[in-house]
């Protein structure tokens, strides 16, 4: 006679991670996850999955921001071009790529920290 647990199974974490870095439901990896450019279906339009109960809030923005900082921003700084152009050509340049970068970034992270919350199944937040 075995010991009965409530524990689930666990769930692969790369596996949510690179279903949604491609937008798609981590449970099957067939529906969508999100109804607009950055919000969170309902539900799996595939295999019906709660998606709702996945509540990113701000973590990916941290993420994004943290990234592009670290991996472009910083990086930048050792360029010469940088301190030699006109800061009328470098600051809007910067900042018009940086925008375009973060928002390409940001519904993938998104997904990969929806993925991730699928894989650790998190308890409901209450109120």
């Amino acid at each position: 006679m075995g010991v009965m647990t409530d524990i689930a199974p666990t769930r692969p974490l790369m596996t949510g991670l690179l279903r949604g870095l491609r937008h798609r439901c981590p449970n099957c990896g067939e529906g969508k996850l999100y109804s607009g450019y950055l919000k969170i279906a309902p539900a799996c339009n595939a295999c019906d999955h709660d998606l709702s109960t996945y509540r990113a809030d701000d973590g990916p923005a941290y993420f994004t921001i943290l990234l592009v900082g670290h991996l472009v921003v910083a990086p930048m700084f050792f360029f010469p071009f940088m301190w030699e152009a006109s800061p009328w050509i470098i600051v809007p340049g910067a900042l018009g790529g940086l925008t375009a970068l973060i928002l390409a970034l940001l519904p993938r992270i998104k997904g990969a920290f929806v993925g991730a919350l699928w894989a650790i199944r998190p308890n409901p937040a209450h109120g």
